[in-house]
């Protein structure tokens, strides 16, 4: 274990709790830039990293809220687990014919952070302006096409997650909120929750078999991650959202400009 991966993973940790953004859009970045792994080891480390951290969340939401919807999860995944074994069977065939992934990972790494600083602003505008929400309400926007355009953003979500470990959260609740306006708050976080965990582990397996997973980093980086989780979820409610909101997201677009100019 190395305790510069710990403090990172704890530093991480209070970030997630204290914005709810999603650990891959900071944890790989801060892989890659600051101690200097590769795109791919950093990406397939991060996935398996927000599979494992996700379980805790997705026991609260589903044991104790009842905030999972399901049938939603289940859309998603229709789309998403399929266009992530693809693009696994791609990335594999790329790399077997001696082609260098890092190039395809870091640009879409740097896309992915863009459309997350993205969503980090208009998630409290779409919160905000959404109709009033009902206990059991999943009507979507689209009527009945609804689960076409559900199944497809699983596919974007399946391609970009498995390419960069970036929009499971992030960009997933936003989509929620989008295609769900008046799905409650509570269910659409517990939902995106539950259908990252599936999509996130086939994608870490799948950059398992690569070779693209540091397991010492893995375990050094869950150490510390979860005590910060913690607490950051404590202070999220102290630090005020109009201040800390466009930050991280000015620092999110910043960070994926630098990836895809890179």
């Amino acid at each position: 274990m190395d305790l510069a991966y710990i403090f990172s993973g704890f530093m991480v940790g209070i970030l997630v709790g204290i914005t709810g953004v999603g650990g891959g859009s900071l944890m790989t970045p801060l892989l890659v830039f600051l101690f200097n792994f590769s795109p791919a080891t950093a990406v397939g480390t991060d996935l398996l990293f927000a599979a494992l951290t996700k379980v805790g969340g997705v026991w609260v939401h589903h044991g104790t809220h009842g905030s999972v919807n399901w049938k939603i999860v289940r859309q998603m995944a229709y789309g998403s687990l399929p266009a992530s074994i693809l693009t696994i069977g791609i990335l594999r065939y790329l790399q077997q014919n001696s082609k260098d992934i890092s190039g395809v990972i870091t640009y879409s790494l740097g896309i992915a952070l863009i459309l997350t600083s993205a969503a980090v602003m208009i998630r409290a505008y779409l919160q905000r302006h959404a109709p009033p929400p009902t206990e059991e309400n999943a009507e979507g926007r689209f009527g009945k096409i609804q689960p076409i355009f559900t199944i497809l953003t699983g596919v974007v979500l399946g391609v970009l997650v498995t390419l960069s470990s970036v929009g499971a959260g992030a960009l997933g609740t936003v989509a929620l909120f989008f295609l769900y306006p008046r799905l409650p708050a509570v269910k659409i976080v517990g939902t995106d929750l539950a259908h990252a965990i599936p999509l996130t582990a086939l994608a870490g397996a799948g950059h398992w078999s690569m070779g693209n997973v540091n397991f010492i980093l893995l375990g050094s980086l869950l150490l510390g991650s979860l005590p910060g989780i913690w607490i950051g979820s404590h202070l999220s409610a102290k630090i005020p959202d109009k201040i800390l909101r466009p930050a991280l997201g000015l620092m999110l677009l910043i960070i994926g400009l630098k990836f895809v100019l890179k």
